[in-house]
């Protein structure tokens, strides 16, 4: 008999929902808004009728499914299957999240931090290749993490642990963070933090496009910055630079405590291509521990907005 894995990645906007054979290959995948309103009280009801509608269009019996592996924005403990908070999706006290879901779909839950999960699918499916020891970071609206050792994900004392973009990366006069700290990775490399570094650059050198655009629109896209970087602006090459700068010091000293096989890097920012991953690994280079510089390879994430579903499977699969 075949069985089945329910993979749910839960984020801000949509929840991404597949059905997945215990080899990790997604049988079929689709979508549903996250329902952020009145504190997020139908999300888990959402998502549970979602599991039971796929389950009843695809034929599959209780029997044939192993469960429903969750990754969900926020803190997670794993023992107790309490997510901490969820702000993101309105959920501002800890929620039951596994034992509600549990009961709502009589299926064994398993759940985990949504950086976790992308970075257990990106280690079994992705670019991790099977590497035990990974680092991967997402750099989108935000930069998240996750850090695997010797095959399972770090969570730390309160489930904090790889929270990367909360590094301080400019320990003196830098931005303010939503965590409420000053100065953090997230700051400055995340795509809003490009177009902030971007903004400075503009703003100093009358020549630049950006310059222009900043004129006229009022506005630029972490985008128009690597487009007009690699056309040779100067001051979205400057951006450009000191990001490499703040998220290669990082990443040097992330990989000279652990010595990843692999630093895996994701999100909308990773998609910049050889303009920035040339620079970032020059400065990693520079700034690691000579042997980690020499083994420690950084490589770009291969399964885009699948490797959520496809970690939370694992963790039925593995954790369950």
């Amino acid at each position: 008999m075949k069985k089945f894995i329910f993979g749910v990645d839960i984020g801000g906007t949509t929840t991404k929902l597949a059905v997945i054979e215990e080899s990790g290959l997604i049988v079929e995948k689709w979508e549903i808004p996250t329902n952020t309103t009145n504190n997020g009280v139908s999300i888990i009801p959402d998502i549970a009728a979602a599991v039971k509608l796929k389950q009843t269009q695809l034929s599959i019996s209780s029997e044939q499914i192993l469960g429903i592996g969750v990754g969900a924005p926020g803190p997670v403990n794993m023992q107790t299957g309490i997510l901490y908070t969820g702000v993101n999706i309105g959920w501002e006290q800890p929620v039951a999240l596994r034992d509600e879901l549990h009961q709502q779909t009589g299926l064994p839950v398993v759940i985990e931090n949504d950086a976790n999960v992308a970075a257990i699918g990106e280690m079994w499916k992705g670019a991790g290749d099977g590497a035990r020891d990974v680092v991967c970071v997402t750099l989108g609206t935000g930069v998240g993490g996750g850090v695997i050792v010797n095959g399972d994900i770090a969570h730390g004392i309160k489930g904090a642990a790889g929270e990367i973009g909360h590094i301080t990366a400019v320990p003196e006069g830098g931005y303010q963070c939503n965590c409420g700290k000053k100065g953090c990775l997230e700051t400055v490399a995340s795509a809003t933090g490009v177009v902030r570094l971007a903004k400075e650059e503009a703003a100093k050198d009358t020549s630049s496009v950006l310059n222009t655009l900043l004129n006229e629109k009022g506005e630029f896209s972490a985008k128009d910055v690597f487009d007009h970087a690699k056309q040779g602006d100067e001051a979205a090459l400057k951006a450009v630079d000191r990001l490499t700068f703040y998220l290669g010091l990082a990443l040097a000293n992330l990989g000279s405590a652990l010595n990843p096989e692999k630093i895996v890097i994701g999100g909308g920012v990773s998609q910049a291509g050889p303009i920035l991953l040339d620079r970032l690994r020059e400065k990693f280079k520079a700034f690691a521990f000579p042997t980690v510089a020499e083994s420690t390879e950084i490589t770009v994430a291969t399964l885009g907005n699948d490797a959520g579903v496809i970690g939370a499977a694992w963790l039925i699969k593995y954790k369950h």
